[in-house]
């Protein structure tokens, strides 16, 4: 029988959050995969626990990804550890429990912190709907792609940065999204100088210009504003259809042509103009 891989969420700055049933979980287990095995020897020693360790990080993942599921299959339980935070999520993690998934092998979740979650909520702004969009590139091209697909984005968005590409993204936003739209800039969360700054984007580029930023951040970004475009009834549809009818294009055609900027259907937009 096939073990279980347990994904175990770590503190991502204050020990007291690490939770007993996680301790548990690694006491329990047969070895653990860690993203950095010095970062979480210091946590095992903490509270004591005393496992085998190994390395299962971005650059190893293929190979001890395979090493961790072969353990698995043969009956050996595998807590996986990331530095700071929830396994799996915008972590090499995903592709070990996608290949679990594959084979058959049980996964389970021992829940804890996750930075993401934790900025959403201390950011003042719509928590009700949200996407994650983890790191931006550092490709130049690659980030404008990304970041002009996010132009009409109604749901609010969480990106994770570095102090040192704090202002280059900042820059970034405001051209993508526009001076005006509010930011949260979470920085440092549950640690000692844990703080939570509010700006529109063109005030946080003006904060930044004069003060250095420190620590890693959590940035969550307001939606867009919904569209609120007019809305054409089937009746001012055909009556746009009939002018231009007169004006000699083919029924069929005009039918089409205001279907695609008015949203409405085509077919139905035809049916009702041949009644008239």
């Amino acid at each position: 029988m096939a073990g279980i891989l347990y994904l175990v969420a770590t503190p991502i700055g204050n020990l007291g959050d690490f939770t007993p049933r996680a301790v548990e979980t690694l006491e329990n287990a047969d070895f653990i995969a860690a993203e950095d095995t010095r970062v979480s020897m210091k946590l095992l020693n903490h509270f004591g626990v005393k496992k085998p360790l190994i390395s299962y990080h971005e650059h190893n993942h293929v190979t001890a990804g395979q090493s961790v599921l072969n353990r698995l299959l043969a009956g050996e339980s595998c807590a996986l550890m990331t530095d700071a935070g929830t396994p799996a999520i915008s972590d090499p993690g995903e592709d070990l429990v996608r290949l679990c998934a594959e084979n058959g092998v049980e996964v389970r979740a021992i829940p804890g912190c996750c930075a993401a979650v934790n900025a959403l909520a201390v950011s003042g702004l719509p928590t009700g709907r949200f996407t994650f969009e983890g790191f931006l590139t550092v490709n130049k091209k690659s980030r404008r792609e990304h970041l002009n697909s996010l132009k009409d984005e109604t749901r609010t968005m969480i990106f994770h940065e570095a102090p040192h590409k704090l202002r280059t993204t900042l820059n970034d936003l405001t051209e993508a999204f526009g001076p005006d739209r509010r930011i949260s800039l979470c920085r440092e969360l549950t640690k000692l100088h844990e703080e939570v700054l509010r700006f529109t984007l063109a005030e946080a580029v003006s904060y930044y210009e004069e003060n250095a930023p420190k620590g890693e951040y959590v940035l969550v970004v307001a939606g867009a504003a919904p569209k609120t475009g007019a809305v054409v009834t089937l009746e001012d549809g055909v009556a746009q259809v009939l002018a231009l009818k007169e004006q000699g294009m083919r029924l069929k055609d005009a039918a089409k042509e205001v279907a695609e900027h008015t949203g409405l259907s085509k077919n139905e937009l035809y049916a009702a103009a041949l009644e008239r």
